[in-house]
Formats: structure tokens, C-alpha cells, sequence
């Protein structure tokens, strides 16, 4: 039996959601509509994985987006970092802190600014434009980077920076405010400028830890209580 009696699991995709009268309605993809007075999104985003030719065999086991998550098993390793503009750099930069052979890979024009590139070339860190025809290895585990010349680079892991996307547009359709960065835009307790409105995780942070959803979705749970108590309250006192 579950322990609680008052919460629902249902296994369908959410296909719109609106604003509505006291709340929002949700439609599903089986037909089904649902009614809310408040409405939570865990969303989360999708990564923007390089077309690569063979990196979905890597992806995940030595080919890699968080250099936090997945960095110190890869300590003192050669590592690549594959990106262009300021943003590769700063990863590359970061793939220091575990390793001094790092190499970015920017598959053509590194097209990062003069700051940036001078500090690559301070931290050591070389830079390969060289186009890359696919990636090798075996079981999952990197061995080399194939360039278009015919030439290689013998790497461990690979990290890349080539940006991420929210994986439902859902927050778009309900009015959320967005961040520069592409973050739905939330204040304290994960609420958004939308009445009623909550996002938490990945889609709203650009700290993109399940410790921290975790920690953000309790912090939403507790003032969506909240406020539907006082919803309450405030219709007990007009009586």
C-alpha cells in the first residue's frame, strides 16, 4: 500500500500547459486534462551533444559536459576539451585544476577574444583547429581524437562545451521570465514571475546538481504549502 493515500503517479507527457481560472490546466498526451491551483516544473535541459562522428559511444563513460562531475576520475589524465569562443576556453581553463596536459579541440576557428587567449597560452593549454573526422576507443573508453589531416591525439577523456537547451518549452508557453544564459528566471523558493508558478532543477539554476534539485524542489514543495494554506485561510476570514 502506498504511504500516501492523497499523492497520484500517472506515467503520461505533459503536452500543454495554460493558465486558467484559480490555477492552471494541464493537458496530456493520453487525453487526459489535470486542474492545479499551483503547478511545479522539474523539467530540466538537454545538452547539445557536438556531431562528432562515434561520440555517442563514448558519451557518458570518457566523453563528458561537467568537468565537476566527472573531473577527478580523470585526474593527471590528457585530457581535450572540444569547443569554440570564450566559453571552450573557460572550460579548458577549468580541466587544469585536475590536469596540465589539457588540449582544446575547437574543430575549426577557435574564435575566442584576446583575453581568453592569452590565458590558454599561460596555462599551457594547446590548441588543435584542425577539423575532427570521428573519435576512437573501445567499450566506451577514448584513445584517440582523428583529425581530418590524418594526424591524432592520443586523449583519455573529453569534455565539451557546446551548450544546452531547455527540455520543455512549457515554461516559454506559461510567461516564465528567462535569464541571459537561458535559465527560467526564479526567485526565493523557486517561484517564478507567473502567479501560482514554480520551477526547479536544472531548468531554472545554472548549478546543475541532483543535490541541488533536490534541495530546491523540497524548498518548493514547503512554499507551495505555504501558500495554499493562506489561500485557504484567506477564504475562511471573507466568510
Amino acid at each position: 500500500m502506498r504511504p500516501y493515500t492523497t499523492v497520484e503517479l500517472r506515467d503520461a507527457r505533459v503536452v500543454d500547459a495554460a493558465r486558467a481560472e484559480a490555477g492552471f490546466l494541464i493537458r496530456c498526451g493520453d487525453g487526459r486534462t489535470i486542474r492545479s491551483r499551483k503547478l511545479l516544473l522539474a523539467t530540466g535541459v538537454v545538452d547539445e551533444i557536438p556531431s562528432v562522428p562515434g561520440i555517442e559511444a563514448f558519451y557518458g563513460r570518457s566523453v563528458h559536459h561537467c568537468p565537476y562531475c566527472d573531473g577527478w576520475e580523470w585526474r593527471d589524465q590528457p585530457l581535450a576539451c572540444y569547443g569554440r569562443g570564450d566559453g571552450a576556453a573557460g572550460l579548458a581553463l577549468g580541466l587544469s585544476v585536475w590536469s596540465r596536459d589539457v588540449v582544446l579541440c575547437t574543430d575549426g576557428p577557435a574564435a575566442m577574444s584576446k583575453r581568453m587567449r592569452g590565458r590558454i597560452d599561460a596555462m599551457g593549454i594547446r590548441i588543435r583547429k584542425e577539423r575532427i573526422v570521428r573519435l576512437e576507443g573501445n567499450d566506451g573508453m577514448l584513445d584517440r581524437i582523428v583529425f581530418q589531416s590524418g594526424k591524432t591525439e592520443t586523449r583519455r577523456a573529453l569534455f565539451f562545451s557546446t551548450g544546452q537547451r531547455q527540455a520543455s518549452d512549457l515554461a516559454a508557453r506559461l510567461g516564465c521570465r528567462f535569464t541571459e544564459e537561458g535559465a527560467v528566471a526564479t526567485g526565493q523558493c523557486e517561484v517564478t514571475n507567473v502567479p501560482g508558478l514554480y520551477v526547479c532543477g536544472d531548468a531554472s539554476k545554472e548549478a546543475r546538481f541532483v543535490v541541488v534539485a533536490v534541495a530546491e524542489g523540497t524548498e518548493a514543495a514547503m512554499a507551495i504549502n505555504q501558500a495554499l494554506l493562506e489561500e485557504d485561510l484567506a477564504t475562511c476570514d471573507r466568510r
